[in-house]
């Protein structure tokens, strides 16, 4: 066991003997805007890396993505990552110590055996509140709009014809897992927003499962939603190995060998908490990327449920209280975009990460209420905030003060305003938090995203080394638990063999700028009438064409 932890990183012979060994990790996350995989060694710190950018579709009504598009991106992202390696280390891998798959929760891919009946239909609906809605009041816990039965019991209320065939109901990450292994498993942590997860038994909660059976025996007699739902599984089960067709699938070339073990799939909210070490009571992280969510590792049950809160699990199956917002900082990159054209044009530098840096240093130089100015982030429907449909917007008042450190600051705050509405439940309910982590490329510039973030909460947030490879570098980390954890539970794992000598940098809750934002925060509840009015009166030009940034 212990050279399973010889530190390899910086030592490029050591990591090379690692890689052909297949003492190596590697974890894949689907995420809104990019398939990224990064590989750790055995000491998991991150060896090498590859990405693939993509975007969904509004397509008849359902945000999507083809089929073909994941299996194009996936083997575009392993071949970067393949490529990486080769070009570090001088070898190409064929074969890894684990694997691990994960992707955007909740969602609507379902089949009949191998058949796609319906495209894919992700989290960023929001056709599904009738169902959503008696859901909730059936089971007395809050289903939302993108919970994988919502999107099944709308079909069934909206007679879609390909209800009465399914055989196999799953998410994305339980999709490619299925297709790499066959075998049509689940980690508890996804499966728990497809449908309520009893924490006492980590299975599918046998009451609601019964209150749903009998609700829709009229439209299907005879059928269990069980029989179609894929099989539960904790972090670091058995949930099989690559098999030929699946490595084929990863990797057209024919250099990867079958036979890999793989963990169990996860969401995106599942790998920020591993990534973060969020997975004990008191703990929790926000994860920020094309949506934004909040997990906060509960002591105990809430009170009663809340329309803003969903209850899932930990990868390990402890309650967990999601505040999920569907957007997140898409709208901030756009602006972002334009002004790197701008710096181009003028012959500035015209590398992102140049431009985002010194807009995120200009933030901090903005008045703590952002000067009067709203930035709303709505690129698609905000339950949390009531609205239907996304219109972006920046709203000012005449005596405002419109500059670029005001405009990125109120940018910033437009990202975390609908989440703190969300906070604002649990801290009602009492629920404590000691330290919120935060994780995903919005916190690579250092100090800034994060200081802003304390002030919405009103907590410290911490902000470790690998926040900015987020939940790939979280899966990956699961994978390795799968191979080497046995016996430990999850969070002892994490805080021995990951977390122990890791950097974390915390920002407390300034109170200027906790003043100013409560002030921000204030005008941006007001000021949601006009996005509503903004929805009923401008059509995007396109639907056909818009997309989620």
């Amino acid at each position: 066991m212990a050279q399973e932890h010889d530190v390899v990183t910086g030592r490029p012979d050591a990591v090379r003997e690692a890689i052909e060994q297949g003492r190596t990790s590697l974890g894949i996350e689907l995420g809104s805007t990019r398939i990224k995989a990064v590989l750790i060694g055995p000491d998991h710190a991150p060896i090498a890396s590859g990405g693939h950018d993509w975007e969904n579709q509004l397509a008849d009504g359902h945000w999507t993505y083809s089929l073909d598009a994941v299996w194009a991106g996936l083997q575009d992202c392993f071949a970067a990552l393949a490529a990486d390696v080769e070009r570090q280390y001088g070898v190409r891998p064929a074969t890894f110590g684990a694997i691990g798959v994960s992707a955007m929760m909740h969602g609507y891919l379902v089949f009949d055996g191998e058949e796609l009946l319906v495209p894919f239909r992700t989290w960023r609906d929001t056709t599904t509140a009738a169902a959503a809605t008696e859901l909730t009041e059936l089971f007395g816990y809050n289903i939302p709009l993108r919970w994988s039965v919502a999107h099944h019991y709308q079909a069934m209320l909206d007679d879609e014809p390909h209800v009465s065939r399914t055989t196999f109901l799953t998410t994305l990450a339980g999709y490619v897992h299925w297709r790499l292994t066959g075998r049509r498993v689940l980690g508890v942590g996804d499966a728990s927003g497809m449908f309520p997860v009893d924490p006492a038994t980590g299975r599918y909660d046998a009451g609601m499962l019964a209150k749903f059976d009998d609700l829709v025996a009229p439209r299907m007699p005879g059928g269990r939603l069980a029989e179609v739902l894929p099989e539960i599984l904790p972090a670091g089960a058995d949930a099989g190995a690559l098999t030929p067709e699946g490595a084929a699938l990863l990797d057209p070339s024919g250099t990867l060998r079958p036979g890999v073990p793989l963990c169990p799939p996860e969401g995106d909210a599942g790998t920020g908490m591993v990534a973060t070490n969020a997975v004990e009571p008191r703990t929790g992280n926000i994860s920020a990327g094309t949506s934004i969510f909040a997990m906060v590792v509960l002591e105990g049950a809430l009170t009663r449920h809340h329309p803003e809160l969903d209850l899932v699990t930990t990868p390990s199956g402890d309650l967990v209280a999601m505040v999920h917002c569907n957007n997140g900082a898409s709208e901030l990159g756009a602006w972002a975009e334009v002004f790197r054209e701008l710096s181009a044009a003028v012959g500035g530098p015209s590398d992102a990460d140049t431009v985002f840096e010194a807009l995120f240093r200009a933030a901090l130089k903005g008045e703590p209420d952002g000067g009067g100015l709203l930035a709303y982030n709505h690129l698609a429907g905000e339950p949390i905030a009531g609205l239907s449909e996304g219109r972006p917007t920046i709203v000012r008042t005449p005596d405002s003060r419109l500059t670029l450190a005001n405009l990125m600051r109120t940018q910033i705050y437009g990202v975390f305003a609908t989440l703190s509405l969300g906070m604002r439940v649990l801290a009602d309910e009492g629920v404590a938090i000691d330290t919120m982590f935060g994780h995903g490329g919005l916190f690579r510039t250092t100090g800034v995203a994060q200081r802003m973030l304390a002030a919405a909460i009103g907590a410290p947030v911490g902000v470790g080394q690998a926040a900015g490879e987020g939940g790939a570098w979280g899966m990956a980390v699961l994978g390795a638990y799968r191979r080497s954890g046995a016996g430990r539970g999850l969070g002892d794992y994490l805080a021995a063999e990951v977390f122990a000598e890791a950097a974390v940098d915390i920002a407390r809750p300034d109170a200027d700028d906790v003043a100013g934002f409560a002030d921000y925060l204030e005008r941006y509840t007001a000021g949601l009438a006009a996005e509503r009015a903004a929805v009923d009166a401008l059509r995007p030009r396109s639907t056909s064409q818009e997309n989620a940034g």
